[in-house]
Parts: C-alpha cells; structure tokens; sequence
C-alpha cells in the first residue's frame, strides 16, 4: 500500500503513455479528431442516466439541472466544434512587406501536445469534458482528472471515456491532493485548471516550473448592478434563479447585488419573494460536504447586515435554504470571500457610477451581470469596468453559447476556452514564410549599394495591405 507521502498513481508513466500515442501523429490527424469528438457526444447522449445518477449521489442535484447545465452544455459544446473544426483547422494566409518580395506568408495550427485538465466537483462533467473537447479539437493528448469531491461522477467518467475515446490519447485518474500533486510534477504541453484561485495559484507555480503555458478558470466575487430603470421583476426572479441554481456553488453565480438606493426597497422586497418562492416549491442542491456547509454558516456570522429571509439548513441532507443579507459590513468575510453558496448580500448605491466604483475597487470578477433598460447605461458599464464576462438582464447564460469565449481576467483567471478559444488553446500558431530560390539578386546582400538604399526606402513607404 502507497504511503502518504507516496501518490497511488505512476504519474510519470501516464505521461510517457500519452506521449507515445501523441507521437504516432495519427492524433493531428482532421478524421481523428473528428471520430473523437463524435464518440464525446455519444458518450454524453447514451449515458444520460449513468452520468445524472451520479451527479445525484454526489451533490443530491436535481435531474433537469443536471441534464441542462452538465450534459446539454458538454453536447452543445462538442456539435459546435465538430461543425466549425474544418474551419479551424485552415491555414491563414498572411500579407507581406515589400522588403520580403517575393515571398508568400501563412499561419497554421499544430497541436501543443500532451495536455492535463483539472476539473472542479460543482459542475462535474461539464467542467472536465467541455475542456477535453478544445483539446480534441486541436488533435491533443489529455489526461484528465475529476475532482475526488464528486467521486460518483469521477468513477463513472473513468468507466466511459475509454469506452468512446481513444484509450491510449485521453485517460482519466481518479484520486485526491496526492495524485493532483504527483501530476503536477511532470511536464505537460499545457495545463488547464478550473478551482479556486488559492489552488489556481498552487497550479500555476507548478506549471512554472517547467514553463508550462496555463488556462486558470478562477473565481472570484461576481457582482450585479440593477439600474433604477431596469425591470425589477425580472431581474429579482432572473437573480434568485441564478443564485438558486446548484445551490449558489457555480463559479459565474450573482456573489453580491449593487441597486440603486431609489429603487432598492422595491426590488428586494420582490427578490425576497422570488427566493421564498424557490425555497417553498423547487428543488435544492446539496452543498457538496458538511465542512462547506459549516463555512456558509460562518459567513454569517458577524456580517453587520441583516437577514431579510430565515436561516434554515438540514445538516443531513447538506441543504441551506437561500438568505438576503441587507447593507451587509464590506469588510465583512461574507463581503471579501467567495460565498459559493445561496448567501446573497444587497447593497445599496446612489448611482450607477457609484456601483461601477465599488466594482472597479476590487479584485476583477470572473462575471459581471448588469439589469437596466437603457443603451448608455450597458454602454458605461461595459466601457468602465474590467470582468471576464458580462450578461445584460440576464445571468449564467453567457457560458451556454459554445462560441463566446470563456475565461477570467486577473485574480478570476487567465486566457479561456469554448469554442474557437478552446481550439486556440490547446494549439500553436506556427508562422510560416517561404521565398523562392530563383532571382537571387546579389545586390539585395550587404553591402547595400546607395541605389539599393534609395529604391528600399521608396518602396516600404506603402502600409501592408
């Protein structure tokens, strides 16, 4: 029996294995990956109810949402880059400057190699296999490994993807912190990581140990501002859906709403409403262990605020009913941590620029959802303030569409998948230039003549088309 200074896993020997089939080149091939992208989808499609029980065992999610926010999401994910992938894969012819004539310049993509995906407990297929699909995309290797927080979904995922994947090109490990450690103590051609900023930090020191390039999907507080003209309605049952869903643990959920003061009455007396109705009738989520659940209860704790809804959790199923904090204290845990749960502070603003100054004072968010009615509003909040996403009277929705680019910025994360992004990032972009051989004329060599000097000066005058 492994120690526990000793990984339970060969780390090195799974990387070795996945060189070899990287090697072989058959993964750079178009049909390869191709029949790999189809095997994904069927692998999603054929196993709804392996994959949805598993979910259910481990984060006692409700069915639909596991289907619409895991299976859907991965399967819309894997179609699009089946359809575009042609695309993708076509060199980019380039133009060239005079001084190069004559000469002909393209881009193209080339696989980076044999890559390591992270993936987090909270969305447990989507967020390990929608990565898998850039990486498919691109022709790469990957090892993947689930996180040993959902340990249901991990096992199940292990039992598929050999069965629908190439087997000696992608492989999945299963395990804790020693196997992510082991892991990350060989060289990879690219990590992606999906976690917490704490371990996103721990992920990128290993990673630049070897210069490994990076992808940290992070996390980070995500704030929403409600504008005094916006559709208080909506917004109050688009927000208590958002905060609801998975039980607040979702990486882009509302962490803390910004409303403007004239209108703040109004609409949190139509949020409470919204959350009561959600608590009385639908479906929760579990929080996924009893050491989270007891974070959350700490959070509220010595917030300064107060608590518009009733506290009411079961410590044996795991599930917290949502609480509104009002005007809660900013330097308060519940303001300065990642709630990651249906805890949702509400503050009051005089203005919307006051909301874009709050936000601007803090670390950059992974999202940010703004509900108002009006073009300049969207317009100055877009301009002047810095996430890695937004949602315009809306939320979540933005990670649905599989060709909008997702990823953070600063402390919620670097560079971003999905789509075309996903493709990218599991490539290189080789340039490339080619000059013929013939008419090599020898006063295009030092030294220039003052002739020569003058024709080249004359020439590079005109911008590259």
């Amino acid at each position: 029996m492994p120690t526990k200074s000793e990984p339970s896993v060969d780390a090195g020997g799974l990387r070795q294995t996945l060189q070899e089939a990287f090697d072989s080149g058959r993964t750079a091939e178009a049909d390869w990956r191709r029949q790999q992208l189809k095997g994904l989808i069927r692998l999603v499609e054929e196993n709804e109810k392996q994959l949805i029980d598993a979910m259910v065992a481990d984060l006692g999610k409700p069915r639909f949402d596991a289907w619409l926010t895991d299976l859907l999401t991965t399967r819309d994910e894997a179609r699009h880059a089946l359809r575009h992938l042609d695309d993708w894969m076509r060199p980019r012819r380039h133009p060239v400057p005079v001084v190069t004539f004559p000469s002909t310049a393209w881009t193209e993509t080339q696989p980076i190699g044999v890559t390591l995906i992270i993936a987090p407990w909270n969305y447990p297929v989507q967020l390990l296999l929608s990565p898998l699909v850039g990486a498919l995309a691109a022709g790469c290797c990957a090892l993947l490994k689930p996180s040993e927080l959902a340990p249901a979904t991990a096992a199940v995922v292990a039992e598929l993807v050999p069965r629908y994947i190439d087997p000696e090109a992608v492989k999945v490990i299963e395990g804790g912190v020693d196997v992510t450690t082991a892991l990350l103590e060989q060289q990879w051609d690219h990590i992606l990581f999906t976690g917490s900023t704490r371990v996103g930090q721990v992920v990128m020191e290993a990673a630049s140990r070897h210069l490994t390039p990076v992808t940290l999907e992070l996390g980070g507080k995500s704030p929403t501002v409600v504008a005094a003209d916006a559709d208080l309605k909506v917004a109050a049952k688009r927000i208590a859906w958002a905060k609801y869903l998975n039980a607040g643990q979702t990486c882009i959920a509302p962490d803390y709403v910004l409303v403007e003061r004239s209108v703040q009455d109004d609409f949190t007396d139509r949020l409470v409403d919204e959350l009561t109705r959600l608590r009385d009738k639908a479906e929760p989520t579990s929080i996924v262990n009893a050491n989270h659940v007891r974070r959350l209860e700490g959070l509220l704790d010595g917030h300064g605020g107060e608590e518009l809804l009733p506290r009411k959790t079961d410590h044996a199923s795991r599930t917290m009913a949502p609480v509104i904090v009002r005007e809660p204290d900013p330097a308060s845990p519940l303001m300065q941590e990642e709630i990651f749960g249906p805890l949702l502070p509400v503050l009051g603003v005089d203005s919307v620029d006051d909301a874009i100054a709050f936000v601007r004072a803090r670390p950059r968010p992974l999202a940010l959802y703004l509900f108002s009615s009006s073009s300049e509003t969207e317009r100055r909040v877009l301009d002047r303030t810095i996430a890695g996403s937004v949602c315009v009277n809306h939320l979540v929705y933005q990670v649905a569409a599989p060709s909008l680019p997702f990823g953070g910025v600063g402390p919620s994360g670097m560079g971003a998948y999905h789509g075309k992004a996903g493709f990218d990032a599991f490539s290189h972009t080789k340039s490339v230039m080619r000059r013929p051989t013939r008419g090599d004329v020898p006063f295009m060599y030092p030294p220039f003549p003052p002739v020569v000097q003058k024709v080249m000066r004359l020439l590079t005058r005109w911008p590259l088309r």
